[in-house]
């Protein structure tokens, strides 16, 4: 049976050790958390990105969501998601600092080594790049004792910083070795940033990269983004931007990053599906990336990494 057999299929119990760097993200599925962890699992995923609202809402509180992930058997790839934090005066600096505080207090819980900032949207907030890059610092340096890395991502409507090459320049002004920059594949499609802007990076300072599509060729206003990124994505391979997507994912490939994937997928219409329907959409699009786009072979024992030089294929459907 071939890896896109496999795919169609669905089943839980073929070996997945291929597709160990990539998992989903709650925000796909519906239900209740125990319920998601169980879907993912059992799609053959090994790790998974949890949001701060599957902890605070849990109906046992706190502690029983965070037992609840730990014992699932599922490494968590990140925690997300501190937003507009970055940039702003006074008191409301000190308001956001206290709200970063009970983040990281949480992402330490899960046990997850990465938080997700995105870049802020706030009018409040400074566009002075020095300004953005110490309170980046400040943020790194409350995460260092917990042992967790900061990953700061550009939103494409970002008010200042909305493209991952002008994340990059406040993550290397901000100089600390525990802040990284989280890539979304959603932003460099809508945003058209060019690929070979990666070359800029280095790969160790990549702390997440997330992977998702959309049905439509452009995004051109801040709105249309917004929107889209929020109800519309699809699963790599499912969208109108497979052969960019692949570009990206190869391209990462080859300047050296060996770090996680999480499909970032926010889609109203998977909310109305049962779990594992989304989970094996989700497991599909890892096989296809896997298999025909990095080209990786059955897994030799320590998980060592085949890559044959050849295209992309087109994604199983």
């Amino acid at each position: 049976m071939s890896a896109s057999d496999y795919a169609i299929t669905g089943r839980p119990d073929v070996p997945l050790a291929n597709i160990l760097d990539f998992g989903m993200d709650t925000i796909s599925l519906a239900g209740t958390l125990p319920a998601k962890l169980d879907a993912v699992q059992q799609a053959g995923f090994s790790q998974i990105m949890v949001s701060a609202r599957d902890i605070v809402a849990h109906p046992e509180g706190l502690d029983a969501a965070t037992q609840a992930i730990r014992t699932s058997g599922l490494r968590v790839t990140g925690f997300q998601v501190l937003r507009d934090f970055e940039g702003l005066p006074g008191h409301l600096h000190k308001y956001k600092i206290d709200v970063a505080k009970s983040m990281l207090e949480m992402c330490q819980a899960v046990g997850s080594k990465v938080l997700l900032v995105c870049s802020s949207t706030s009018t409040h907030a400074t566009n002075d790049p020095a300004a953005i890059a110490r309170d980046l610092r400040k943020l790194a340096m409350l995460a260092i004792p917990l042992g967790i890395k900061v990953a700061y991502e550009g939103l494409s409507w970002g008010r200042t910083i909305n493209e991952f090459t002008a994340a990059w320049d406040i993550v290397t002004r901000a100089d600390a070795p525990n802040l990284g920059i989280g890539i979304d594949s959603y932003h460099i499609l809508a945003t058209k940033t060019s690929l070979d802007d990666l070359d800029l990076l280095f790969p160790e300072m990549i702390f997440l990269v997330q992977l998702a599509d959309f049905m439509w060729q452009e995004v051109p206003t801040a709105e249309e983004r917004i929107t889209t990124a929020r109800h519309f994505r699809v699963f790599p391979g499912e969208g109108v931007h497979s052969e960019a997507l692949a570009n990206l994912v190869k391209s990462l490939d080859r300047i050296g990053y060996r770090g996680d994937y999480s499909f970032e997928v926010f889609n109203d219409d998977f909310q109305q599906m049962p779990l594992p329907t989304v989970a094996a959409r989700a497991r599909r699009a890892a096989l296809w990336l896997a298999e025909d786009v990095l080209r990786r072979a059955v897994p030799l024992p320590n998980q060592i990494r085949l890559r044959r030089g050849s295209r992309a294929q087109t994604p199983p459907m």
